[in-house]
């Protein structure tokens, strides 16, 4: 039986246009829809799937890098709050769904995923201007 490949490890090449930035231990990049605006994902360099499964000091520097990616998302959009995801269940590979949210949108306070939406593009200068705000509070 032939594994299909993971998306995630080819995600940085395939969504090039999304690249926000390149971490010691992590990849960054600007998820597609922006229903939630700010909506990030940050996905590890190596292919694990468990927190477990990276040595002690990697895993404490991968949170790090989680940290400031959500300071710079806080600073940037100023929400409410951030949510942190962190599941694997349809993509094997870890990676986090950094998502700012705010109490006015409308599906405050359930999880993003509590009901369907239809996705939100934005044109290609839309999303430069989100990730060169991103990049500059990252700075």
């Amino acid at each position: 039986m032939t594994l299909s490949p993971c998306p995630m490890c080819s995600r940085w090449e395939s969504d090039a246009d999304l690249r926000i930035a390149e971490l010691e231990h992590s990849y960054v990049i600007l998820n597609r829809d922006q229903f939630f605006p700010g909506y990030t994902l940050l996905f590890s360099k190596t292919h694990v799937t468990e927190l477990f499964h990276l040595d002690r000091r990697v895993r404490g520097e991968l949170m790090e890098e989680i940290s400031r990616v959500a300071e710079a998302l806080f600073a940037t959009f100023r929400p409410d709050k951030i949510n942190y995801e962190l599941l694997g269940n349809m993509v094997p590979h870890m990676h986090w769904h950094l998502v700012p949210r705010f109490a006015s949108e409308p599906l405050w306070p359930r999880p993003i995923w509590a009901e369907p939406h239809d996705d939100v593009l934005l044109a290609p200068e839309g999303y430069h201007r989100t990730i060169e705000r991103i990049r500059e509070a990252l700075a």
